[in-house]
């Protein structure tokens, strides 16, 4: 028994080392991983620049407006923040309860859909639930007024963090 036990570790090694001289290239690197028209990966040392100013690091830098996304952060600071994904431009809150009306709570979502600093540029969703008497949540309406002043101050405050880096950029 111990002889055959030896004879199958021996055809399994031999097995395993016939396979592994049919390689044709010695060093393999990424190349097994990628299909043969997947572009080469970058050589320029990799990572992601988020706030480089070359031209070569647009494609990875973030792709909607810095004003905007800035101003909707500092506006809906007072609220709890679900998600927030600066590459795709969108802020979710989770639900906030104002101190003054704990029977009613408020979460909001933010999409900011381009790079320019404009009021189309920028959509915002708010959601609104009530609380019965037996403590559940119930969806109840918001008027388009509110999404709408929620707007115009992130536009306001974009507008503020915009006149503040012109102030702040040296005069060329």
């Amino acid at each position: 028994m111990a002889a055959g036990g030896i004879r199958r570790v021996l055809i399994c090694a031999g097995a395993i080392l016939a396979l592994a001289a049919c390689s044709s290239d010695p060093d393999p690197g990424e190349s097994y991983r990628r299909s043969p028209d997947a572009p080469a990966a970058p050589s320029s040392g990799g990572g992601l620049n988020l706030f480089s100013s070359s031209e070569q690091s647009t494609e990875s830098a973030i792709s909607v407006n810095a004003f905007l996304w800035r101003a909707s952060l500092d506006t809906l600071s007072f609220m709890p923040l679900a998600s927030a994904d600066p590459f795709g431009g969108v802020i979710i809150t989770d639900w906030y309860a104002p101190p003054e009306s704990p029977n009613e709570r408020f979460k909001m979502n933010v999409y900011i859909l381009g790079r320019a600093l404009r009021a189309d540029g920028l959509k915002i969703s708010v959601f609104r639930q009530t609380q019965d008497g037996a403590g559940r949540w119930a969806d109840a309406a918001v008027g388009q007024e509110v999404a709408t002043e929620v707007e115009n101050a992130v536009l306001t405050r974009a507008r503020e963090l915009r006149l503040q880096s012109v102030a702040e950029e040296p005069n060329s």
